[in-house]
């Protein structure tokens, strides 16, 4: 070979296109789709913070009042659920998601000046009706961007935000609130003016940074972007709600109805709404009470905490569960996702909620609380990776959009619920037997339909599906 000729260039693996395309994807979308769930999950729990710190002696709350006015956001949320998120199908997850977020923000904002309980219950309303569709569409816009046998990674990556946000949202609600008489506000007051914001500011960058697709993304390389496109659309053409590209099977409204039948009618999808709608009851009871509960404490076991103390406490269980939930997530995306990495955390957790009762120190019923937290947030990402393994296109955002409604309907009754039995018996021992029972009921639906191989959570990450053997 001739001096000046250059060396011959390796040809890139298809291994290595595949890893350096993942890896994008978890570095410049996943952390900024997190950070939105952030700010979202803030948002919708911040009342939680509020309620013992103020807003419920000011507002002369009862505990059914606290748990309708918690609940009651996730009505409106339900309202619009599955039309946002056809319409985020249809428009694209970089105009839909920014829309939501300047919209929640503003109505967020609006916390700081409540003043009843009917203001707070009309704004609990409207801020579900404005949230509506972001956490089923953040979870299509990912589950469009990486192939199934990634995608138990990605998720598990995204969702480590709603563990993250108690761990650091809780300390900083707590300290918002310490500063009572900032503008001539209360506290909480405070707080509610200060954690809105970051919603309208991230939902203008959104408008610029998210991108719609793989194939208009500039920071993938050409073999990248078609690698990803490639794989996407071989898979997409075995599931239920796949698009034709010919034309010849109608028009896109006559697809979308198609679509829209597919994943109403799956009896699949309708039993995971059922697991899901355990694992949210238990997660919500869990977020808007945890802080109320452990102001409890003071009567309870005779200390005194201070309102940063009751941060830090009301953060302990929350952080273990993040962990728990990295390691989780990447165990079942390496040994392949299985029934039991979502079956074995639901009993877990109904197993330990109600053990959370009988212990004598605020010590010891925090351990258990963090033993009930860390096995929500191990199976919440695994169990999302399985509707996209057999829905696409419109049917994939009407499914996942079903599935969370369920999930709404359960932060509704687990906030409402919990507050009226707490009203009724005294203390919180029905409430929580309540929610064991629930995340049992979804253990078991989750065995049942793994049984039956209705979940494609049964093959190892590496193995060919049946259609593809």
């Amino acid at each position: 070979m001739p001096a000046s000729a250059a060396p011959p260039v390796a040809p890139v693996t298809r291994s290595g296109v595949e890893k350096s395309a993942i890896r994008k994807v978890s570095t410049r979308l996943v952390p900024f789709v997190a950070l939105m769930f952030f700010v979202n999950y803030l948002d919708r729990t911040a009342v939680s913070f509020a309620e013992p710190n103020g807003m419920g002696q000011d507002l002369a709350l009862t505990a059914a009042q606290f748990g309708f006015a918690s609940g009651i956001f996730f009505l409106g949320y339900i309202v619009l659920e599955v039309p946002s998120n056809m319409a985020l199908h249809r428009f694209g997850a970089r105009r839909w998601l920014a829309r939501i977020m300047v919209t929640w923000g503003v109505v967020s904002l609006l916390f700081t000046w409540v003043n009843s309980s009917t203001e707070l219950y009309a704004l609990r309303f409207l801020l579900g009706v404005a949230e509506a569709g972001f956490f089923p569409g953040a979870i299509l816009f990912l589950s469009q961007w990486v192939p199934s046998r990634h995608r138990t990674k990605i998720l598990g990556l995204f969702y480590l935000a709603q563990p993250l946000t108690t761990v650091f949202g809780a300390p900083l609600a707590g300290w918002l609130i310490g500063h009572h008489g900032l503008f001539g506000l209360e506290g909480w007051r405070v707080m509610f003016l200060f954690v809105s914001v970051p919603a309208i500011l991230l939902g203008v960058v959104a408008w610029f940074y998210l991108i719609d697709r793989p194939a208009d993304a500039k920071w993938l390389t050409p073999e990248e972007k078609t690698w990803l496109t490639g794989e996407l659309a071989a898979e997409n053409a075995q599931k239920t709600g796949h698009e034709s590209e010919s034309g010849h099977e109608g028009s896109e409204g006559k697809h979308a109805k198609g679509d829209l039948k597919a994943a109403f009618t799956n009896g699949r999808v309708w039993t995971l709404a059922v697991v899901y709608f355990g694992f949210i009851y238990g997660l919500y009871a869990l977020a808007f009470f945890l802080p109320t509960i452990i102001n409890g404490f003071q009567d309870q076991y005779g200390t005194t905490f201070s309102v940063m103390d009751k941060a830090w406490i009301t953060a302990i269980p929350y952080l273990p569960a993040a962990i728990v939930l990295y390691f989780w997530t990447r165990h079942a995306t390496r040994r392949g996702t299985r029934t039991w990495h979502i079956a074995g955390p639901a009993i877990v957790g109904g197993v330990s909620i109600p053990l959370a009762l009988y212990m004598g120190s605020p010590t010891a019923t925090v351990a258990v609380i963090t033993v009930t937290a860390c096995a929500i947030f191990a199976a919440l990402p695994v169990f999302w990776s399985v509707p996209s393994r057999f829905l696409t296109g419109a049917a994939a955002a009407a499914g996942i959009a079903l599935i969370n409604t369920a999930g709404n309907i359960a932060g509704f009754a687990s906030s409402y619920i919990t507050g009226w039995l707490k009203d009724l018996s005294g203390a919180y021992y029905l409430p929580l037997y309540l929610v064991g029972f629930f995340m049992l009921l979804s253990a078991a639906l989750m065995i049942r339909l793994g049984a039956r191989g209705g979940t494609g959570t049964r093959q190892a990450a590496h193995e060919p599906t049946e259609a593809t053997r």
